[in-house]
C-alpha cells in the first residue's frame, strides 16, 4: 500500500455508503493517550520526540490493525503529502505543519488513522461514513486494548488518561460527527444547530475541525469535555439526542424548499450544476459551495442524470493536493484553477 493509492479513490468520509449519508457524512471516534513516563510533547526535546514516535511506531505496526497498514513519516514527508492526507481528514491541519518527530498509521480502508506525536503522544482515530457511532467505537476500542497491551498509558486513578489538553482528560475521548447542510443555510436557519450544539455544550465547527469555516455547508459536531462521562454515555447521547435533533431541523428545512421554494431550490441546484459543467476557471471555495448545492440537488431528485457518488469525488479530487497529485506536478495560480474546471467539466459531462 502506498500513499498515492488513495487518489483513486473516495475517502473514508465521503463514501456516502453508510445509514442517512444524505445528511450525516461521516461518524468519528478519536482517543488521545499518553506514553507515560514521558513528558507531554510541549516539554519534550527534539531527542525526546524522536524516541517517542520510534516507539509508537513499533507498538502500531506490531498490533495488526489492518491487513495492510501504512505508516507515514510526517516529518520527511513533502508539503503536498501532507495537504492530501489533511484533505482526506486522515491527519490534522497542526499535525500537518508542525516539526519534530511525527508520523501517522492508516489503515488500508482508511477508516483507521493513528496520529503520532500531534497533540499527544497518540491521537486514535476511526472513520465510518454515515450514521455508525456505534462501529466506530467498537472498532477503536479493540485497537486501544491492543495498543495497551504493549503501551503503557498515562493514567490517573482519579482523573482517568492524562491528556496535555485538559479538556479531554477522563476517557480521552471526542465524538465528531460531519454534516452537510446546505438547506438550513438555505433558509436561514442554520442558528438553529448552533442554538442547540450550545445548549448540550457541543462544539460546532467547520470542515477541517478547529478554526476552520464550514465550506460546502459541512460542519463537524463534537463533544466539548471528557471529563465524568463514560464512552458509551458520550456515544448514546449523540446517537440518540444530538444527531438525530439536527437531522430533524435538516429534512424540516428541505421540505419547506421543496414544497414552498421551488423555484429558488432549483435555481440554486441548476445555476451551480450549470456553472461546474461550463466554467473554465474554478477556485476551490467556489467549487465546494457549487457541489453543496448539486448534491442537495441529487439527494432530493432535482438533478437524475448524475449520480451522489460522482458528486463526493469531485469534492475530495478537487481539492488543491489531490488535483496536483492526480496531475503529477506542482500547479498553482489560474493554472490550478483551470485545471480543476477541466477536471469537473469532464466527469460530469460524461456522467
Amino acid at each position: 500500500m502506498k500513499l498515492t493509492d488513495l487518489t483513486t479513490r473516495a475517502g473514508e468520509w465521503l463514501r456516502g455508503i453508510g445509514p442517512m449519508s444524505e445528511i450525516v457524512i461521516s461518524s468519528r471516534v478519536r482517543l488521545a493517550r499518553n506514553v507515560s513516563g514521558y513528558h507531554f510533547l510541549s516539554k519534550c526535546t527534539r531527542h525526546q520526540r524522536t524516541t517517542i514516535e520510534h516507539k509508537i511506531r513499533d507498538a502500531i505496526l506490531g498490533a495488526s490493525i489492518s491487513p495492510k497498514t501504512l505508516y507515514v513519516d510526517l516529518q520527511d514527508a513533502p508539503e503536498v503529502d501532507r495537504q492530501l492526507l489533511v484533505e482526506r481528514h486522515l491527519i490534522s491541519k497542526p499535525h500537518a505543519q508542525s516539526e519534530g518527530a511525527r508520523g501517522v498509521a492508516i489503515s488500508e480502508s482508511e477508516s483507521v488513522s493513528i496520529m503520532v506525536n500531534e497533540e499527544d503522544h497518540l491521537r486514535l482515530q476511526v472513520l465510518r461514513s454515515g450514521s455508525q457511532l456505534e462501529e466506530a467505537w467498537e472498532e477503536i476500542n479493540e485497537i486501544d486494548n491492543k495498543l495497551e497491551s504493549t503501551l503503557d498509558f498515562a493514567f490517573h486513578p482519579r482523573f482517568g488518561y492524562l491528556t496535555a489538553c485538559p479538556t479531554n482528560v477522563g476517557t480521552g475521548i471526542r465524538v465528531s460527527v460531519m454534516l452537510h447542510l446546505p438547506a438550513l443555510k438555505l433558509t436561514g436557519e442554520i442558528e438553529k444547530v448552533f442554538r442547540a450544539a450550545k445548549d448540550m455544550r457541543l462544539a460546532v465547527r467547520g470542515l477541517y475541525g478547529e478554526g476552520t469555516e464550514a465550506l460546502g455547508d459541512f460542519y463537524q459536531v463534537s463533544n466539548q469535555t471528557t471529563l465524568g462521562k463514560s464512552e458509551e454515555e458520550i456515544i448514546s447521547d449523540f446517537k440518540g439526542v444530538v444527531i438525530p435533533k439536527i437531522i430533524e431541523y435538516e429534512h424540516h428545512a428541505r421540505r419547506t424548499l421543496l414544497n414552498d421554494r421551488t423555484a429558488a431550490l432549483d435555481d440554486k441546484v441548476f445555476r451551480a450544476l450549470g456553472i461546474l459543467r461550463c466554467a473554465r476557471l474554478m477556485a476551490s471555495e467556489e467549487t465546494l459551495y457549487l457541489l453543496s448545492h448539486l448534491r442537495l440537488g441529487v439527494n432530493m431528485g432535482r438533478v437524475k442524470d448524475i449520480d451522489i457518488r460522482t458528486v463526493n469525488e469531485l469534492f475530495l479530487m478537487t481539492q488543491p493536493a489531490h488535483l496536483q497529485k492526480l496531475i503529477g506536478k506542482k500547479i498553482d495560480g489560474d493554472v490550478r484553477r483551470a485545471a480543476r474546471a477541466e477536471f469537473i467539466r469532464h466527469r460530469l459531462n460524461a456522467a
